[in-house]
């Protein structure tokens, strides 16, 4: 990132970015609310969704990317970017931290009250314990996911794609750029082979455990943990990708790489999510 020490604060000019991408984000929200039921339009409404914000991303950041070439972000800019990218995993936290709270709730709080006395009259044989397949009838039997193997190939993988780009960003700071290079691509090629992973348990879940996000609060809080989760290990190594790009074309200097560092930081956030997914969904 070719930033200056200039102290102007650059201001970029009436942009059409953030409005193009509200438009692909609302067409996957209303794909995804029709995928999951059953509507023949919802799964490419979503998949049209995603593309169109790709699309909308690859030109913003294009555009971003030329601002910090042409040397228009001086110390003040990156300071901003430094921050705004601070705000957002802060609100990432929070997203996640919603849904660990949802799963603390339906399993510590909700799961022994529908265990008490009174829930005994409505339903005589419920079990109150966890995993639940919910009052007798109500869902289809389904076979709960174990931490073996995948989940546990996949924390080893995203340990693993932790420690390459340390040592990524520890080369470039260095100026080595050949060894920052290889280390941050070995980063991106983990991080697929996470996802190819992930999709493979997905199916195994669907055909031969027939767990699904129908099977109760069980399945509603697997997949919306591992899915979201899987999602921000997309969106960080779609970041990642974008990076090695620039790095390869020698954009990065050892003092000026805020693009690299941002993406590192988020890398590392969703390592910490999965670490505490994988305990609270795959072990407890």
């Amino acid at each position: 990132m070719s930033s200056n020490s200039t102290p102007h604060y650059f201001v970029p000019g009436l942009s059409r970015h953030p409005v193009m991408a509200a438009i692909g984000l609302i067409a996957f929200g209303f794909g995804i609310s029709g995928w999951v039921n059953h509507a023949s339009w919802g799964g490419p409404m979503t998949l049209a969704g995603v593309a169109w914000v790709l699309y909308v991303l690859y030109n913003w950041f294009g555009d971003t990317i030329n601002e910090s070439n042409t040397g228009k972000n001086g110390v003040n800019v990156d300071i901003s970017y430094r921050w705004s990218m601070a705000w957002f995993i802060f609100s990432e936290v929070m997203f996640f931290g919603a849904f660990f709270a949802a799963l603390f709730y339906a399993r510590n709080i909700a799961m022994p009250w529908m265990g008490d006395v009174e829930s005994k009259l409505i339903w005589p044989n419920f079990q109150a314990v966890w995993p639940n397949d919910g009052p007798a009838g109500l869902v289809e039997k389904f076979t709960t996911m174990g931490p073996w193997p995948i989940p546990t190939i996949n924390t080893l993988l995203l340990l693993s794609s932790g420690v390459t780009i340390t040592i990524s960003h520890h080369a470039l700071v260095e100026n080595h750029m050949k060894k920052a290079t290889n280390f941050l691509a070995a980063t991106v090629f983990l991080g697929a082979i996470f996802l190819g992973f992930q999709a493979y348990e997905y199916y195994h879940a669907y055909h031969e455990l027939n767990l699904k996000l129908t099977s109760g609060i069980y399945g509603s809080t697997f997949f919306m943990l591992t899915g979201f989760h899987g999602f921000h290990v997309f969106l960080g190594g779609t970041m990642l990708a974008i990076v090695l790009r620039r790095m390869i074309r020698g954009d990065f200097t050892a003092k000026h790489h805020f693009a690299f560092e941002g993406a590192a930081w988020y890398w590392h956030f969703v390592d910490v999510v999965w670490l505490g997914l994988y305990i609270a969904v795959y072990w407890m």
